[in-house]
């Protein structure tokens, strides 16, 4: 009794399926929380050659005037629209078992076609098959998640992240074919403020002007906000210095016989319980990686980023999200293979849509 290679290769592509499917990558991620909104607002694109595009409106090149009676006026070609273009980049994570590893866990592959497995060896694979299809979805998403906070900087086959597209420094660089720091693409850039004080409201006065300067142009406010350890900590007690107290919550406990307790503390999981004009700051814990990782100059754990997901989209490529594959054992190794692929961009059509603000 024993499994063939095209059982076995069907019953690992089956389970990389089952896992896609029926343990959403969303559960994973309640402590990544970039990813999952970044995945919850995806759109594919259909195809390009190289970049991922954007069209960008920069100005209205107007061709007002006065006039009385009879005087003579002119007219213009309007040039109102520029583009940015956004590198896609391919993803790959995978893993091999090789037929030692499968006798080791009690499974024998022939070439039999007519071999059939035995409940014990169904049940054998199955179990090592789900470690390791669930590693590497996880495995997948958890790099795939640092590389949308970083730069694109750190390899070259890396697409630019939320580093590169919201920048602690926006008038420097190109970004999506655009250099910032032209005086006549000063539009091409995001708001920034950092080392700022975190005492007498002065943080919520920076966060005052950053939300401003967001929507001065567009009008359309963030939407989503996501801060670092230190951030959080200091808007904290910045806001119940400001207020006098700190914040009380009532919590009603079903093994409390007096029914109340008082909670110093709001928030659950990666929601910290606080607010900024209503919109909910969200804790990243992948911050803490990241300076651990990079040791930058303006510390992640420092940093609070205010985003306007209408304007900042992952951008898979149509039919090429989160594929399962089967790569076809080479004739020379006894080993057979499953991965995960997937080719996307990360690209915004207005960068003056977003602000980040880090504390001293």
């Amino acid at each position: 009794m024993s499994f063939t290679p095209e059982q076995l290769a069907y019953a690992g592509k089956a389970a990389i399926d089952f896992f896609l499917r029926n343990d959403p990558v969303d559960n994973y991620n309640v402590n990544r929380p970039l990813i999952q909104k970044f995945i919850e607002g995806k759109q594919d694109y259909a195809g390009a050659l190289q970049f991922v595009v954007e069209q960008l409106r920069f100005q209205n090149d107007s061709n007002f005037q006065s006039y009385w009676g009879d005087s003579q006026v002119s007219y213009n070609r309007k040039r109102t629209l520029t583009q940015s273009k956004f590198v896609w980049g391919s993803f790959h994570d995978g893993f091999g078992l090789n037929e030692d590893e499968l006798v080791a866990n009690g499974i024998t592959l022939t070439d039999d076609r007519q071999a059939s497995p035995s409940d014990s060896e169904k049940m054998q694979l199955t179990n090592l098959l789900s470690e390791n299809m669930d590693t590497l979805k996880l495995g997948f998403m958890e790099n795939f998640d640092l590389m949308l906070h970083r730069s694109g900087s750190q390899s070259t086959t890396d697409i630019p992240g939320l580093d590169n597209l919201v920048s602690t420094t926006p008038a420097t660089g190109i970004v999506g074919g655009i250099d910032a720091s032209q005086a006549a693409n000063a539009f091409w850039r995001n708001y920034s403020q950092l080392a700022i004080a975190a005492t007498g409201g002065v943080l919520t006065t920076a966060l005052e002007t950053a939300w401003r300067a967001m929507i001065r142009v567009g009008g359309a406010p963030p939407n989503f906000i996501l801060a670092g350890d230190t951030f959080i900590d200091k808007y904290r007690a910045e806001a119940a210095s400001t207020s006098g107290s700190a914040t009380k919550q009532v919590v009603v406990q079903s093994d409390n016989k007096k029914g109340i307790t008082l909670d110093a503390a709001t928030g659950n999981g990666t929601s910290t319980g606080l607010y900024f004009k209503g919109v909910p700051i969200e804790w990243d814990p992948v911050f803490q990686t990241l300076d651990t990782l990079d040791a930058p100059a303006t510390p992640w754990l420092k940093r609070c980023y205010l985003l306007n997901t209408k304007r900042i989209k992952l951008r898979p490529i149509k039919g090429h999200w989160m594929v399962s594959r089967r790569p076809p054992r080479v004739y020379d190794r006894y080993t057979h293979y499953w991965a995960l692929t997937a080719k996307a961009s990360l690209t915004t059509g207005k960068r003056n849509a977003h602000a980040v603000l880090s504390v001293a």
